[in-house]
């Protein structure tokens, strides 16, 4: 398919200590094929200095494609990724948290299956290919497998990272699902629901993965994981 442009929609809650850290990692990435880049900043209600920090930063990159939204409460990742996802103009678009555990640099290796025209969706793997993972916590990477495994017994899948951020959708697929979970629902919910669409090609690429502690600014739980498995079973189920 030809790609001129690429949405990266970034949901941010409290981070700006280290927002302009990831915005400047995006200005220096080149994309294939002179692929433009419109960054989608979504502010879920912030009580920190994120949403000064963004505007000054827009002011003084006034050269980049920077669209910055701003939520009236507090209503999660999942909403702040629907609002950015409505917003978005490219022909394709990838997820992008806010913090450091991703690295943009690695946006061609997603790119490459949807510029050979091989996939609709790609999804960034932390559990495969010889990139750098930090190494965290047992149990965290335990849950993540479990999540995986259990929503590829619903979706028929042979995923290895459901939970990856990394995910990239072309943009007319994504937006003609109808999504629902606000918060951090949204990675079960949206791979159950794509993975059902006819004919759909999802193919997933080895990613670097930089992980945050909690002290660091990590923000998913237990609970989450639990809401995860809800929404596997929810999805799978019943959708």
């Amino acid at each position: 398919m030809e790609i001129k442009k690429l949405s990266i929609i970034i949901p941010c809650f409290n981070e700006g200590p280290t927002v302009y850290k990831i915005l400047d990692k995006i200005k220096a990435v080149s994309l294939l094929n002179t692929i433009q880049k419109e960054i989608i900043i979504v502010n879920d209600y912030s009580t920190d200095n994120t949403s000064e920090s963004i505007k000054s930063y827009i002011e003084n990159n006034s050269s980049l494609n920077i669209v910055f939204l701003e939520h009236d409460k507090n209503r999660g990742k999942g909403a702040a990724l629907h609002t950015g996802i409505n917003s978005s103009t490219g022909e394709v678009i990838i997820i992008q948290d806010a913090d450091l555990e991703y690295d943009p640099e690695e946006y061609n290796i997603l790119l490459k299956p949807m510029i050979d025209g091989v996939a609709d969706v790609v999804y960034g793997s932390r559990f495969m290919g010889g990139n750098a993972h930090r190494i965290l916590f047992f149990w965290h990477s335990i849950g993540n497998k479990f999540l995986t495994f259990l929503s590829n017994m619903f979706s028929n899948l042979n995923l290895t990272d459901m939970e990856t951020c990394y995910k990239m959708f072309r943009s007319d697929i994504l937006k003609s699902i109808k999504l629902k979970e606000k918060r951090f629902g949204f990675e079960p919910e949206v791979t159950q629901k794509v993975a059902r669409i006819p004919k759909i090609r999802i193919y997933e690429v080895g990613i670097s993965y930089y992980g945050r502690t909690f002290d660091e600014g990590k923000k998913i739980n237990w609970k989450d994981g639990f809401h995860a498995i809800y929404c596997v079973l929810r999805y799978g189920l019943f959708n």
